[in-house]
């Protein structure tokens, strides 16, 4: 007997259809004898349905009033589910984030968790009830709803199975798991049954969008095991946790992570002086603009090149920034580069085996990619390269580091 917390997104529920497939899987659970909490985001689509009635009625809504507005999704969700477990004969209790008092700060559509009273939770789970919980939600000091942002639902998951100590989080979503890297890129691209916190947190933060990532970092903090499944097809589906598969035979590289929404930009010829970082820099993350890669290149002529990517999405207002403070800067010019993408190889295994890079960097010559920047922690190596390259790229170094599965042709012909 163990307890389990469960989160089913918005495609797991997304019609009465799939939320009777969810109270069967859950009900299977329950005949083993294992206690479940179960938590839910809106059924597909609700969220963009209330944002646009919300933006019908107002260019700017206030975050409080979008709060309000945004939580009754998953309350739609939670009554739902715990109806058609009732109709199968199983006792199902729902809750909203408030009911629970899962207590955020008071930053409305992006709060975060400070503590969860699981003395409710825990009643009920006595009484042989499964507990069924908004995601995405909560309530501030003021007891106003809140929510958590993107990704909200993943985060209320792990935030409950940490303060409720559940042996394992699953979150049940559209896909089988953690792969390799993109099996819409990679056709024989393989599910793995295993994965450390700190190669998915660098997966998520480099462009796999399985988990978000503060999920990630919330699961590794407070130790929470995390399993990524399919709701539709059965399987094991990933293990995320602390421990890594010592299996000498294992490879390196755990996966390959790629980002289109990259865009490059140069400061090119600033005098190489110190502070001339910050100062090109400083002004751009005052604007709120992340900078991910940055490389500075020294001269001869005693000037430097300061080269840095953003999201494209944001790119034009980082220019403008840029194009402002070019004069005071000294720079010769700022060019903007939106036909740029990132490839990273992800796997903890770089530790202990050398090389990795100089294969990475030859796989991409053997295809005549060029490499414009490059940069590496110690389980991470990202290059940045013009984007109509990322398929192949991503093909070219699957392939080098042998992660394909090798039962794809046999699963094709049966």
């Amino acid at each position: 007997m163990a307890l389990i917390v469960q989160k089913y997104g918005g495609t797991s529920v997304g019609s009465i259809e799939c939320i009777e497939a969810v109270a069967k899987k859950i009900s299977e659970f329950r005949d083993k004898g294992d206690d479940v909490v179960v938590v839910v985001s809106a059924m597909s689509g609700e969220t963009n349905r209330l944002t646009a009635l919300a933006m019908e009625m107002m260019e700017q809504p206030t975050p409080r009033e979008m709060d309000v507005l945004l939580s009754t999704g998953e309350q739609v969700t939670i009554a739902l589910l715990c109806m058609a477990l009732e109709k199968r004969g199983y006792g199902a209790r729902s809750f909203t984030g408030g009911q629970v008092r899962i207590l955020t700060d008071e930053a409305h559509t992006k709060a975060r968790i400070r503590e969860i009273d699981g003395s409710r939770i825990q009643a009920q789970l006595e009484q042989g009830e499964v507990v069924v919980v908004a995601g995405f939600q909560g309530v501030d000091e003021s007891g106003d709803i809140t929510t958590l942002g993107r990704g909200g639902s993943d985060i209320t998951a792990v935030a409950l199975a940490a303060s409720l100590k559940a042996e394992e989080c699953q979150i049940y979503t559209d896909v089988k798991g953690v792969y390799t890297t993109d099996p819409r890129v990679v056709e024989d691209a393989k599910l793995l049954k295993s994965i450390t916190f700190e190669e998915m947190l660098e997966l998520a933060s480099l462009g796999t969008k399985v988990l978000q990532i503060r999920s990630v970092e919330f699961a590794g903090k407070y130790k929470v095991p995390l399993r990524v499944l399919s709701t539709f097809e059965e399987g094991a589906g990933t293990l995320i946790s602390l421990e890594e598969d010592t299996d000498m035979e294992d490879p390196a590289i755990a996966g390959i992570a790629f980002e289109r929404d990259e865009a490059k930009l140069t400061v090119a010829g600033v005098p190489d002086v110190p502070g001339i970082a910050y100062n090109v820099i400083g002004p751009v993350s005052e604007a709120g603009i992340e900078v991910d890669v940055i490389v500075q290149n020294a001269a001869a002529d005693g000037s430097n090149d300061i080269t840095f990517t953003v999201k494209r999405s944001e790119s034009d207002k980082t220019k403008v920034i840029l194009d402002k403070l070019a004069s005071s800067l000294k720079a010769k010019g700022v060019v903007l580069d939106k036909k740029v993408c990132k490839v990273s190889l992800v796997g903890v295994g770089m530790r202990s085996h050398a090389g990795i890079a100089s294969r990475m960097f030859k796989a991409l010559a053997d295809e005549n990619i060029n490499i414009q920047i490059i940069t590496t922690s110690e389980i991470k190596i990202s290059v940045v390269i013009e984007e109509k390259y990322l398929e192949l790229a991503v093909r070219a170094l699957h392939s080098t580091f042998d992660l394909g599965d090798p039962d794809y042709e046999k699963d094709l012909e049966s």
